[in-house]
């Protein structure tokens, strides 16, 4: 029996990956790229993309940043007929575009009384319309819109697949981001929905769900400005039995199992965790 080469079985496709620009998913980007696919880095600032694109290039491989808004259809139109004249149609869809933001947070875990009476504390009551709403649709509309786009060049070829990018907080909400944990649930939600909805039609449809990774976007969350860790940090560690924050590296292999179809070609619908036990874990 010939054991599956993720390695052979990726070369040559074309890998579009959104939020390119950002830590994980230019991670992500180099890997495919060191596997031999041909990947377009979309990114809403094209310049990050296109400097992660041409470090790519450096290292011999095939790489193009591009600008993209993943919550608009015109602009995701547009590099969808730039990437197909450059690359060719996709045949492999990394959802990477997320992010929380400080107006859609608690300031504490817990209400307690008398919190309504303290002036400049943000709790439940007066979170920001419009933070929520960024968040929620970063995460989960940017994931929906791009799939639009791009799986329409996917309908009827062999070896296509989708990957989306969920969270731990998908299963168990963390407390003081309800926004970024609801986004989250629906994106997992939404992995599921569409991995039936395309299974007639030769798709795959997967998730990650990473733990603790420590990233720009929660930055504020997890590190005093000195760089010392806050007490979350202290309860995040303490909750991983690993002992310690993931890598980004630790995301790769099963990346590249899952948006492999000689080695996933009959794993659809699952969103897979990275935790480090995190969810396994009950503290006691």
């Amino acid at each position: 029996m010939q054991l599956p080469l993720i390695v052979e079985d990726l070369k040559d496709k074309v890998a579009v990956v959104t939020g390119a620009g950002g830590v994980i998913c230019s991670e992500l980007s180099k890997a495919l790229a060191a596997a031999g696919a041909k990947v377009a880095l979309l990114d809403l600032h094209e310049e990050k993309a296109e400097a992660v694109a041409a470090g790519i290039r450096a290292e011999g491989g095939i790489a193009y940043g591009y600008g993209a808004n993943v919550l608009d259809h015109a602009s995701l139109n547009a590099c969808r007929e730039r990437v197909l004249k450059d690359l060719g149609p996709c045949d492999i869809l990394i959802n990477g575009a997320g992010g929380n933001n400080p107006k859609a947070q608690t300031d504490k875990e817990y209400y307690e009384l008398g919190d309504e009476n303290k002036d400049g504390l943000k709790t439940f009551f007066n979170l920001d319309d419009a933070g929520i709403q960024f968040v929620f649709n970063l995460n989960y509309i940017g994931t929906l819109m791009p799939t639009q786009v791009f799986a329409r060049d996917m309908i009827g070829r062999k070896g296509c697949s989708i990957l989306n990018i969920s969270s731990m907080n998908a299963f168990t909400p963390l407390t003081k981001i309800p926004a970024y944990s609801a986004a989250k649930a629906a994106v997992s939600n939404f992995t599921q929905w569409l991995a039936v909805h395309f299974s007639k039609v030769g798709i795959r449809v997967n998730a990650i769900a990473p733990g603790f990774f420590s990233t720009a976007q929660n930055k504020s969350l997890l590190w005093n400005p000195d760089g010392t860790p806050t007490p979350r940090t202290g309860k995040i560690i303490a909750g991983t039995p690993m002992g310690r924050f993931g890598e980004v590296e630790e995301l790769v292999g099963s990346t590249l199992f899952l948006v492999s179809d000689r080695a996933a070609g009959f794993i659809t619908g699952v969103v897979l965790p990275i935790d480090g036990g995190f969810s396994s874990y009950s503290g006691v």
